[in-house]
C-alpha cells in the first residue's frame, strides 16, 4: 500500500496538473515496483509561501525579491 506526498507551493498549481502528479506517480509506482494502483494513495499538499524556505528565506520573501530585480 504505497503512499506519496508530493508538497509545493501554493503558486497557481490546477487541477489537471494535480491530475498527472497523481496518475503519474501512481503509473511509476506501478511500473517499477509493480503496486497495485488501487492500493497506491497520492496526497498533494499545498504550502503558503510563507511556510516554505529556502536557503534562509520564505519562499514569499525570495519571489518578492526576484520579481524587483535584486
Amino acid at each position: 500500500m504505497p503512499y506519496v506526498n508530493i508538497r509545493v507551493t501554493n503558486e497557481g498549481v490546477t487541477a489537471e496538473q494535480k491530475q498527472q502528479l497523481i496518475e503519474g506517480s501512481t503509473d511509476l509506482l506501478q511500473r517499477v515496483l509493480n503496486k497495485d494502483p488501487a492500493t497506491t494513495f497520492v496526497i498533494i499538499d499545498e504550502v503558503e509561501t510563507d511556510n516554505w524556505g529556502v536557503n534562509r528565506e520564505n519562499v514569499t520573501t525570495r519571489r518578492q525579491r526576484e520579481k524587483a530585480g535584486k
